[in-house]
């Protein structure tokens, strides 16, 4: 227990007036009366009664120390616990390009993409995740935390239109490797999502993987799409709409499939949003390794048991005075 306000301790100090006050009132309060002989009176001792009401006092003081104790605001002590458990850390590198508003998935790939991340961040209770974006380029959404709520409300906020339009993959893949590198985490891994190939950027695909490897950072590729044909956006029209076209699907599985296995990861095609939450469920199975987790306690006042001694002091006192004890005139 620590005391929030310490210095008030030195009301304890009020003791001393208290008892002297006590000594002098007790002195002058037994009454007197002159009589020929005490012999009559020599055997009968004092009454239980005569000790039992110097006990009220004492009870009354240790009333005035709960509530000094109560002033001075007895706090639980703040703590730092470190236990055992499962977790890793992950960057989930997400593709923001325009062709992930396809509508091979519903409502789009882009929303389903989205829903899915934050639902696979919520269930990572103890990992470090940290979320990037990337379409002509790529940007750090989120640094790596433990915070699900901050990294589920940013990932449900992004929006299309963020960075400028292409599929730099290698960045995507570079950027997120410098955000998870010097983790402490035993396990390292990326994922990432993307539903076309490589086409701007300043970093090849297969240079970022083989820098990933280097540092022992996995990455999951995962190649969203439906096999076939599906609705691409092409333009606005004049009424401000988003239109749409019908047109191939093309991934690039070879280089996304490259990524994974020169990592150490593995590589997966999402051809709907049930696939895809599949894949996160098997991503969550595979990675999970042991690692020390501290956890931080807080500061909250602790005066209650101190409150609960004063009441009760109060009762038995009055209680006391008023009855067994009660003084006559």
């Amino acid at each position: 227990m620590i005391l929030a306000n310490p210095e008030l301790l030195w009301l304890f100090i009020v003791y001393i007036p208290i008892i002297a006050w006590y000594i002098l009132k007790y002195k002058k309060a037994d009454p007197t009366i002159t009589v020929s002989s005490t012999l009559p009176f020599d055997k009968r001792g004092t009454s239980w009664k005569v000790y039992l009401r110097h006990g009220l006092f004492i009870m009354r003081l240790v009333a005035i120390g709960c509530l000094i104790i109560i002033l001075c605001r007895p706090q639980t002590r703040d703590s730092w616990q470190t236990s055992e458990t499962e977790g890793t850390d992950i960057v989930i590198s997400m593709d923001v390009s325009s062709s992930m508003l396809a509508r091979d998935f519903r409502p789009n790939r882009f929303e389903a993409a989205k829903d899915v991340a934050a639902k696979f961040v919520i269930g990572r209770e103890t990992d470090n995740i940290g979320i990037v974006i990337f379409a002509g380029e790529s940007f750090t959404l989120v640094p790596m935390t433990t915070d699900k709520a901050v990294l589920s409300n940013y990932i449900q906020e992004i929006s299309m239109n963020m960075l400028e339009d292409g599929t730099a993959i290698g960045d995507g893949i570079a950027t997120a490797i410098n955000r998870i590198k010097d983790g402490k985490a035993k396990s390292k891994s990326i994922i990432l999502l993307t539903d076309g190939s490589n086409n701007t950027g300043t970093v090849a695909p297969l240079t970022a993987a083989e820098i990933a490897k280097k540092l022992g950072i996995k990455v999951y590729t995962i190649g969203v799409g439906t096999n076939g044909e599906a609705e691409f956006p092409v333009g606005i029209n004049m009424y401000g709409q988003m239109e749409y076209q019908r047109m191939p699907v093309v991934i690039d599985e070879v280089t996304l499939k490259k990524i994974a296995a020169v990592t150490g990861g593995v590589y997966f095609r999402a051809t709907d949003k049930n696939t895809l939450k599949a894949i996160f469920e098997e991503i969550d199975k595979l990675e999970k390794t042991q690692m020390d987790v501290k956890q931080y306690s807080k500061t909250e006042d602790n005066y209650m048991p101190w409150a609960v001694i004063l009441l009760l002091l109060l009762c038995v006192e009055l209680l006391a005075r008023y009855t067994i004890l009660r003084t006559i005139p």
